[in-house]
């Protein structure tokens, strides 16, 4: 079965660095366009940032500057660094498709990334 595997969160202090990775496996990879997406408590699930399978990004306004998204076709992995990290950063962080839906298949465990002030 198809899966993706989020990795890298962890306990930051404001200000610190983390590179999160996601593997996918069974897939097409090199064909899609993948994204990471995070959902902070009591909030929806909101998209941080996309790349195509030709390398194009977009970011959510809130990490620009700060997030890079790239990928690695030859390892079927995605990678979000996260620079300059602000507490409202906290959330915990999913790789997917984009688009995808609420009832996805893909979505994994995520990985918890928290920023302390």
């Amino acid at each position: 079965q198809a899966q993706l595997v989020e990795s890298g969160g962890g306990l930051v202090q404001a200000g610190g660095s983390l590179r999160l990775s996601c593997v996918a496996s069974r897939i097409i990879f090199r064909l899609k366009t993948m994204a990471w997406y995070r959902q902070a408590p009591g909030k929806q699930r909101e998209l941080v940032a996309s790349i195509s399978g030709g390398g194009s990004t977009n970011y959510v306004e809130s990490v620009k500057g700060r997030f890079t998204i790239s990928r690695d076709n030859a390892k079927n992995t995605v990678y979000l660094q996260m620079n300059s990290l602000k507490p409202e950063d906290t959330a915990v962080y999913y790789c997917n498709f984009f688009p995808t839906s609420p009832g996805s298949s893909y979505w994994g465990q995520g990985t918890q990334v928290t920023v302390s002030s």
